[in-house]
């Protein structure tokens, strides 16, 4: 069949999580090819279609949209102009992908969700880290019943950010609320969408939200902001099959940023555990799976990568295989990727945790 043909929104030719993710996974897919890019300026956007092979550049994403070159819309910018962009690509009749978080609020997402599922079009969020082996290992180990009757999650996710005092440039607009991009939406909604993708929905929350500093400092300016996003996550849940979960999701190290998830049952336990000396944050590291039954000691399990051989770093390799089941349910007219609604599910968790903070009670989830 033709290679499905990818437009992507926000293809900075300089940095980004367009570079750095979704073109290098997009290249090695034989079933995708990157026909347009599009930026916000004109030079931007011609270094791009140079850059990254493209045939065509565009500063507005409705043309890139509307271009009958594009089968499929890939939206890597801020979450304030993913519905304006999700809307634009829907009313071109073709297919989107859009980066994680979905949208600003509950609200937005479910609007979304309906507009692509009435649409017709196939619709994925980027919940990539679904697709690291050592997850998708962990999956079948405990439909297999290697943990007996899975009992318990234990949560750990914290990225190295300055203990919330001093952050990159970059990284500033994360500490504003109003940009949908905090360590709650962020680093929480991609750590509990794999807890859930594991153990099953939560059903209800206990949380506490923190911002111990209220000022922060900016490495590359030397200005000092004010932080609105709390950079705190504390949460005791329990799912619908009786799992208890508990977890701390934070920003706020100055060192050894890590991620581990013990879910422990009847008859033994598993650990997802980020390797040392990488990027910090689940969705960006390399993460290795180890288990242990009965009295026995812990042990490495290893898992298997279908994309071993194309030499994909763990960002890219991750939505590279993401990717590949797209053009599998695009090819077969299946879903078995992660949809808006599966976003905006993600979005009822992270609403309702916000809102067990603000009145410190324990609430259900939608």
């Amino acid at each position: 069949m033709d290679p499905i043909r990818v437009g992507i929104v926000g293809a900075s030719p300089d940095r980004g999580w367009a570079a750095r993710a979704h073109v290098p996974a997009l290249r090695v897919l034989p079933d995708f090819r990157i026909t347009a890019v599009g930026t916000s300026r004109a030079d931007s956007a011609q270094r791009a279609r140079r850059l990254f092979g493209a045939e065509h550049a565009f500063t507005d994403p409705g043309e890139l949209a509307a271009h009958p070159e594009v089968d499929l819309v890939a939206i890597t910018v801020k979450v304030p102009a993913h519905a304006e962009l999700i809307r634009a690509a829907v009313a071109a009749g073709k297919h989107v992908y859009c980066e994680w978080p979905l949208a600003l609020d509950v609200a937005e997402a479910e609007a979304l969700a309906r507009l692509a599922e009435d649409a017709g079009v196939q619709h994925v969020v980027g919940l990539q880290t679904r697709y690291a082996p050592a997850v998708v290992r962990a999956r079948q180990l405990i439909a297999e019943g290697f943990v007996g009757e899975p009992v318990s999650a234990t949560v750990y996710s914290a990225r190295e950010l300055g203990a919330g005092t001093h952050v990159p440039g970059w990284a500033a607009y994360t500490l504003d609320r109003n940009t949908g991009a905090g360590v709650v939406e962020v680093l929480g909604g991609h750590t509990l969408d794999v807890v859930e993708y594991l153990i099953g929905d939560v059903i209800d929350v206990s949380a506490r939200l923190a911002t111990p500093h209220r000022q922060a400092f900016i490495e590359d300016t030397g200005a000092t902001i004010e932080v609105t996003s709390p950079n705190h996550l504390l949460l005791d849940a329990i799912t619908a099959r009786g799992v208890v979960v508990s977890a701390h999701i934070h920003d706020s190290k100055v060192s050894n940023g890590r991620t581990r998830i013990e879910i422990s049952g009847t008859a033994g336990d598993l650990a997802i555990v980020s390797a040392a000396g990488g990027p910090s944050g689940i969705s960006l590291s390399e993460l290795v799976l180890s288990g242990s039954r009965g009295a026995g000691q812990w042990e490495s399990l290893p898992s298997v990568d279908p994309l071993a051989d194309m030499s994909l770093g763990t960002e890219a390799g991750t939505v590279a295989r993401l990717y590949a089941a797209l053009a599998r349910d695009v090819r077969s007219g299946t879903t078995t990727v992660p949809t808006f609604d599966d976003g905006v599910r993600v979005h009822r968790l992270l609403d309702t945790i916000a809102a067990s903070a603000d009145t410190g009670r324990r609430l259900s989830i939608p």
